[in-house]
């Protein structure tokens, strides 16, 4: 199965990404597994429906590479 590894760094908020991922899972993008172990440890990892969205996300960054710089140009105008 793919997994998702997030990994929080020093400007990341950890509020804004846990609200993110909880959102992802109500929409059922996204499976939560809590372990219960010693140290708290969660796992994310895309649902048959997250993987289902990776090629129209794909498209969508390939077009935005081809247009990035007219994207720039209209947010300037």
């Amino acid at each position: 199965m793919t997994r998702i590894l997030l990994t929080a760094t020093s400007s990341d908020r950890p509020k804004v990404l846990t609200q993110s991922l909880r959102t992802l899972e109500r929409d059922g993008f996204v499976r939560r597994t809590e372990y219960d172990e010693p140290v708290r440890r969660v796992t994310y990892e895309l649902t048959d429906l997250g993987r289902n969205l990776l090629g129209p996300i794909q498209a969508v960054c390939e077009w935005t590479a081809e247009h990035w710089d007219e994207l720039l140009d209209a947010r300037e105008s």
